[in-house]
């Protein structure tokens, strides 16, 4: 099985991201990695951290001379604000007199709650693990899983649909959404230049406000086969993997798949995909679809069609105007804590989200295909599909 795992804080030393269970010879570029940890900074509405770090990701296992060997893969990735923490956060006892407290506990944070749990005085250690930059090291692992997945030719990418209020009026094709990966300039990961420019709008009013703003980002995979998933097992079921993956992302509140929300209030004449057949030759099979409401995933597996995930991204929850708290020590009405953060952060969550898609859509296929080799998960792959396109 494919398997990652992060660990590090906030402000801490770094960040270490780990995936085991990666086939023997997959090519493994660091240009890539980096890349897809520079695109997680960068975003109209991000905050100061962002102009501190420079993210890149130091491999220290699991790869020689380019090319995956089979054995776990670690990496680590360096928090050049830890300087600026080493005295207020050791690993030793330190001096007790420099601890940065946070005093009272942020609204839609897990400060409370965290504190509650593990018996804390103040919400610091929980704010230096539950903070989104654990992402970075999420997206590192996710890069590994892209080049996995690449290699097979499919490939994951994001843009955004919605800030605030401004939405994308329209579909976006699988071209457009590529492209957007290749900028290197991001403002806020919109296919559309006009809808772009009002997203950008919403993010300046809040910004004048000291409010945050959220929204929803795409992920869109192209180029599965279908029969990747299982509907055998609750828990093996693609659709509930993949809105496990991207909930677990710091402020998703919800996740869709295809067109989930729309068809809940639909009559299922106007939602389900109608089938036909004598469809491209370039598809898998010669099944067609008239359209893709479905996202791509039909009772936990893939049905060949793109598959397509939404993540609906709350406000950040850190405000430069505070709403209302308790103090830890007093009990008594306080402000929130305040500390450095983004006012939007959606087309971040989008990266990061690709990222959580293509770890999940990697295991999937790591267990389907198998292979300690990427050669013989190839040889399986293709045979899979010519069986398939048989049909």
């Amino acid at each position: 099985m494919l398997r990652f795992s992060t660990a590090g804080e906030s402000h801490g030393e770094s960040l270490v991201a780990m995936v085991s269970g990666m086939p023997a010879g997959v090519v493994v570029e660091q240009e890539f990695i980096d890349r897809e940890m520079w695109r997680r900074q960068k975003g109209y509405g991000r905050g100061g951290r962002m102009r501190i770090e420079r993210d890149s990701a130091h491999i220290l296992s699991g790869v020689r001379h380019g090319k995956t060997i089979g054995s776990p893969i670690a990496m680590v990735i360096a928090n050049n604000d830890w300087k600026n923490w080493t005295d207020i956060l050791p690993v030793e006892a330190g001096d007790a007199t420099k601890h940065k407290a946070v005093a009272s506990p942020r609204p839609g944070h897990a400060d409370l709650a965290g504190s509650l749990k593990y018996d804390f005085p103040d919400a610091r250690y929980v704010l230096e693990r539950a903070s989104a930059r654990e992402s970075a090291a999420r997206v590192a692992a996710g890069a590994v899983a892209k080049m996995l997945l690449r290699a097979l030719g499919v490939e994951v990418a994001s843009h955004v649909i919605r800030v605030g209020k401004a939405e994308l009026g329209r579909a976006a094709i699988w071209e457009e959404i590529a492209a957007l990966q290749l900028k290197d300039e991001v403002l806020l990961n919109c296919v559309d230049a006009e809808a772009e420019a009002a997203m950008k709008a919403e993010v300046d009013a809040v910004l004048r406000t000291g409010d945050t703003v959220g929204g929803v980002f795409e992920v869109v995979v192209h180029g599965l086969p279908p029969g990747v998933g299982t509907h055998a097992n609750w828990d093996e079921r693609m659709d509930g993997l993949l809105a496990q993956a991207v909930m677990s992302l710091q402020a998703v509140k919800a996740v869709e798949l295809g067109r989930g929300v729309t068809a809940a209030e639909s009559v299922g004449s106007a939602v389900h995909d109608a089938i036909g057949y004598q469809g491209s030759d370039k598809a898998f099979t010669k099944f067609s679809r008239e359209q893709n409401n479905a996202g791509g995933v039909e009772g936990g597996i893939s049905n060949g069609e793109d598959v397509v995930v939404r993540g609906y991204l709350k406000p950040i929850s850190t405000l430069r105007r505070p709403l209302g708290s308790v103090s830890f020590e007093t009990r008594e009405p306080v402000k929130a804590a305040y500390e450095r953060s983004d006012v939007c952060v959606v087309p971040a969550a989008g990266v990061a989200a690709e990222a959580m898609v293509a770890l999940t859509v990697a295991r999937l296929v790591v267990e389907k295909f198998g292979g300690d080799s990427l050669r013989e998960m190839q040889r399986n792959f293709n045979g899979y599909c010519e069986q398939i396109r048989a049909y």
